[in-house]
């Protein structure tokens, strides 16, 4: 049989998302009872870190050093999950998953702490070698999420045309419209395949105990994205309240798309959680050296990681 026209194979696991973590589920995949558990209960972020297995495909809420649900990511640093997939706009969260060797793929269009325009452990890892990356524009990822939480195969796109994308990615293909083109460009377009999710992490300024959650600031980045994306979805919040109001645009989840929330007061720290905190630039930049010298590292990691989140909250504090 003929290949159909566009560019290279299927997208593979190797280079996107990945069945071998949906392969290991042991429990239950109906949304909202995992394992059995009751909908809409809070838990602590070591028993999000329970639910999840090796090798599967999990997505990181928040932007660059933006409201990231860090007190999830240092839950999984001190598991023995191993082989994940992240997928981000990626920040610390993916620094400290590299950096822990946690993660064996990135997919990315960037990895950025905002102010520091590199994350210091991703840029090691690449360097190195030690970690593989889908290489993304920033669109496409979005247009990943988008199809995945539509249930779709793939939606086409602009972005990536005559660019490095289509030569890093040879696997993506290109599409034609079957329609007739009301614009007369009749033009190929990138399908950009579904970025289907086995978990998402994402934080919120506030949410109630049964899976609504409300952000704040400024932006709601993908985070509603990443859940629809996700067979199930995990919030964190600064603080979990008996119901939510405010401008309805801040109600960015509702219960149907989240199988738990984890209080975590502080727990993006040291990203963003506008208006609750901004990034603590003074601890971001001691992250920054540290990573770049492994002994400065491994005190670094002794002294913030080593222990449970009350420790590191007690140690950011000193």
């Amino acid at each position: 049989m003929s290949e159909p026209p566009g560019r290279g194979g299927a997208w593979t696991e190797e280079r996107g998302t990945s069945d071998e973590g949906r392969r290991r589920l042991e429990a239950p995949r109906q949304r909202g009872v995992p394992g059995g558990r009751p909908p809409g209960l809070a838990l602590t972020p070591e028993d999000v870190v329970a639910e999840l297995r090796d090798g599967m495909t999990i997505g990181i809420g928040g932007w660059g050093s933006r409201r990231k649900p860090m007190a999830l990511v240092r839950a999984i640093l001190r598991s023995p999950l191993k082989n994940l997939t992240i997928v981000s706009y990626a920040g610390p969260d993916v620094g400290l998953l590299v950096a822990s060797g946690q993660a064996k793929r990135v997919v990315t269009g960037f990895a950025s702490l905002d102010s520091i325009a590199l994350e210091p452990h991703f840029r090691r890892a690449r360097q190195d070698g030690t970690v593989e990356l889908t290489e993304l524009d920033e669109g496409m990822l979005h247009w990943g999420l988008l199809a995945a939480a539509h249930r779709l195969p793939f939606l086409p796109i602009r972005a990536g045309l005559r660019s490095g994308v289509l030569d890093v990615n040879p696997e993506l293909r290109t599409v034609r419209s079957p329609y007739g083109d009301p614009f007369g460009i009749g033009e190929e377009l990138v399908a950009m395949p579904a970025l289907r999710l086995d978990a998402a992490l994402v934080h919120m300024n506030r949410a109630d105990a049964a899976g609504n959650g409300q952000y704040l600031g400024p932006d709601p980045y993908f985070d509603d994205l990443f859940c629809l994306a996700a067979e199930r979805a995990y919030v964190s919040c600064e603080q979990i309240v008996p119901s939510l109001s405010g401008p309805p645009q801040t109600l960015l989840l509702n219960r149907a798309m989240v199988h738990a929330v984890a209080e975590t007061p502080n727990g993006a720290h040291f990203t963003s959680c506008v208006p609750d905190y901004g990034r603590d630039e003074a601890f971001q930049a001691h992250y920054a050296r540290a990573a770049a010298d492994p002994e400065q590292w491994q005190r670094f990691r002794a002294e913030y990681l080593d222990g449970d989140e009350a420790a590191y909250q007690e140690a950011v504090r000193r």
